[in-house]
């Protein structure tokens, strides 16, 4: 599809993203005084992330804020670089992992520049808590921690900085990434309510700011079929104590993907800034990412009664190559902190983002029979997303005697608004083994789209961490008061259909004990905040407002640091109640619940040699329900083992280089509560290798890497609806790096 046939809202390169790219080049020029020909070239850099560039100054003894906060120095990692010893924990600012009553994973820049991670889909893909169950080629990141689904819909559930509401709401690049943290089970104590009500964990993305070394990187990346892609990665201090930070990151990448008829582009530009004074310490992030997909791909549906047929190729695209797909993302977070005393700071945050979609696809393709035929109907969207935050607090550190507290306070303040409008078109019939190209059609866009729905979600938190005996015990207690107020409306006239407004209270207690020096002995019990349910039009009770459902964990574990490996063993449980209609009254009395063990490591195992991974086993059962022949059945999607293992070893032959091999295990998941269809349990494996060496004077890293190296045809994942998603082909990517 030609660029002028952009929505005016999608422009190819928008003003915001020209000017940043233009400024911050002729920066990198006149810092490096690169050749014209290498400045031509920037203009296709791709931006890497580098842990040494964005370790931040140590912030002064009195500042009671974190590693995570803007002035923070960001935490040391393990032997390899791939996860961090702390990670930001939303209310409660950054904490070491052994400090922490939680099992939390801190993917760092390092590891997602190593695994050469186009999006969050690829980082969190190798965590043994997570699965992606989006589809490869397809317009969203969504996935399952601990068997409950996050960033589902519309409403992006993935925090930014600690913040809802701020995060690029549908893919989201790491180009502009430091650290990937995510903490599993419910948080809405530390995090508030999420967006879209997930109560499986969080994941929480750490911009790159401006480190102490200056920093001037170029990448070339190439993805089979034919992609290529390029990035620039710029960091800058000035002023007379390096107070101030500059930085920016840029890309662009297109081309045809491993998929059939499928080609894409993607445009970033992110540019951070940051001051470092004394007292005051504050920083603006600004993101601006643009997509464009030929042939997006979409989630399958299997009709009743059908069992699951075995997955076709993965390059295979049942999606027609004239339907395409446009987003563009624009997102601000301005943070300020300020020490009052050498043991009082207070602090607030402000943020959003606008997402504007378009799209003319197949809506969510139907498997009708074993031999694969399927029927979608086609479809051309409009989405307008608009989400903003507020928050503002205080954090206290004192002593009441043998006891030290860590106290926090704070107010926040969440919204979201989205509209949208359709004009559906002829529905189209092919088959995920053969698919069949039907001629296009003309189908008008949506003259306006009209508000569909809105929601703000506000509340208070209180928490204090109270250690003793030299830290070596630690109780963290909590509670936080949620407001939830939405609303939905009828397009054609703007009315009201539905109103809900409630709220609740949720607690946190966690307790982490240090018998020795390298163990941490933790245990906690959180709760998590769903929205309720309305009772429907159809119910003798309808219009009956439910109040928040509250997800429950307990959980207990173990965590043993030896300095270059950590590993955590958890054990857990989780209930999440719902509403379903029994007989013609409408009730909150089915429930979900998930328990399990996870075992994750990270680190050095031997001279040389890296490991990264874990396996989750997970029982979950639908222990209410108001069916008989759903009682005591297997949730949708959710596997009864995940595991992962990634190894790296540096060859003793030769300085530089570095071989890498991974395997990923899903076990079988059901698509339908009746637990009568399902998808098999799959494995895959992934070989790659870097080199790091100096050309021309110049560090440079090279890196290729096969996905699915034995080319398994799987279904990779169930999402919550039950709709089936085909696991990747064997892909082939590599890059160049090289530090100016």
């Amino acid at each position: 599809m030609p660029a002028n046939d952009l929505q005016p809202a999608l422009p190819a390169l928008s003003p915001m993203t020209a000017a940043l790219r233009s400024a911050l080049f002729c920066l990198a020029v006149g810092a490096t005084g690169a050749s014209p020909a290498l400045r031509a070239q920037t203009a296709t850099a791709e931006p890497q992330a580098a842990t040494t560039a964005t370790t931040a100054a140590t912030l002064p003894a009195v500042t009671v804020t974190a590693a995570a906060e803007p002035s923070g120095e960001l935490p040391q990692p393990y032997a390899g670089g791939q996860t961090a010893r702390g990670g930001r924990l939303g209310l409660l600012g950054n904490r070491d992992v052994m400090d922490t009553p939680f099992a939390t994973t801190n993917y760092t820049a390092q590891r997602l520049e190593d695994q050469q991670a186009v999006t969050l889909a690829e980082v969190l893909g190798s965590d043994p808590s997570t699965r992606f169950t989006g589809q490869i080629g397809g317009v969203t990141d969504s996935f399952m921690i601990r068997g409950f689904p996050i960033n589902e819909g519309n409403l992006s559930e993935v925090a930014f900085d600690g913040v809802y509401g701020v995060s690029p709401n549908y893919h989201l690049f790491t180009e502009y990434i430091e650290r990937v943290e995510v903490l599993k089970g419910p948080a809405a104590m530390l995090y508030g309510m999420s967006p879209n009500s997930g109560v499986g964990g969080v994941v929480n993305l750490v911009p790159k700011r401006a480190g102490a070394t200056d920093l001037t990187r170029f990448t070339l990346d190439y993805t089979s079929d034919a992609q290529v892609g390029g990035a620039v990665d710029l960091s800058r201090r000035f002023g007379e104590g390096k107070e101030w930070g500059i930085r920016f990151n840029g890309l662009h990448r297109q081309g045809p993907t491993p998929l059939d008829h499928q080609k894409s582009r993607a445009e970033v530009a992110a540019l951070s800034l940051d001051y470092r004074g004394e007292r005051l310490r504050a920083s603006l992030d600004l993101i601006e990412q643009y997509q464009w997909t030929d042939a997006p791909t979409r989630p399958f549906l299997v009709a009743s009664g059908v069992q699951v047929p075995a997955a076709p190729d993965g390059r295979r695209n049942v999606s027609q190559p004239w339907g395409w797909w446009k987003s563009n993302d624009i997102s601000t977070l301005l943070r300020v902190e300020y020490d009052v005393a050498d043991n009082v700071t207070v602090f607030a945050d402000a943020g959003g983002t606008r997402s504007d979609v378009a799209r003319l696809s197949d809506q969510t393709p139907t498997i009708l029979n074993a031999a694969g035929d399927t029927s979608s109907a086609m479809q051309r969207w409009r989405f307008q997303i608009n989400r903003s935050s507020f928050d503002t607090g205080v954090r206290a550190k004192f002593d009441t005697g043998p006891v030290r507290h860590a106290l926090a306070l704070q107010a926040n303040l969440y919204s979201d608004r989205i509209a949208n409008a359709n004009v559906s078109g002829t529905p189209v019939q092919s088959n995920i083994y053969a698919p069949v190209a039907r001629p296009e059609q003309s189908i008008a866009a949506p003259r306006f789209v009209p508000k569909v729905s809105d929601s703000t979600l506000s509340g208070v938190a209180l928490i204090d961490t109270l250690s003793a005996m030299d830290d070596r015990v630690a109780l963290t207690l909590g509670l936080r008061y949620q407001n939830v107020e939405s609303n939905n409306y009828v397009a054609a006239t703007g009315a009201k259909s539905a109103a809900y407004e409630e709220s609740a209270v949720t607690p946190l207690a966690g307790i982490v004990f240090k018998p020795w020096r390298n163990v941490s002995l933790y245990a906690n019990y959180v709760e998590g905040l769903s929205k309720g349910d309305i009772a429907p039009a159809t119910a003798s009770n309808a219009g009956q407002v439910f109040a928040p459902y509250k997800t429950k964990q307990q959980e207990v574990g173990v965590k043993i640091d030896s300095g270059a490996l950590i590993a955590t063993l958890a054990a857990f449980r989780m209930t999440k109640p719902s509403g379903q209609l029994y007989g013609t009254a409408y009730a909150v009395d089915s429930e979900q619940r998930n328990q399990g063990l996870e075992l994750t490591v990270s680190g050095e195992v031997l001279k040389r040699v890296r490991l990264l991974g874990g396996v989750t086993l997970l029982d979950a059962e639908l222990t209410k329900t108001n069916s008989a022949a759903t009682q005591g059945n297997r949730p949708v999607g959710v596997p009864n083992v995940m595991a992962n293992l990634g190894a790296e070893w540096d060859l003793p032959w030769l300085q530089g280089l570095t071989l890498t091999g991974a395997v990923n295990y899903t076990g079988k998941a059901y698509v339908n509560q009746a637990n009568t269809q399902s998808v098999p349990a799959w494995t895959t494996f992934d070989f790659g290798a870097r080199y790091r060496t100096r050309v021309a004077g110049k560090a440079t890293t090279f890196r290729a890497s096969v996905i699915n190296a034995f080319d398994r045809r799987y279904w990779s994942g169930v999402a919550s609806f039950g709709t089936v998603s085909l696991g990747a082909p064997r892909t082939v990517l590599a890059s160049m790096t090289v530090d100016f």
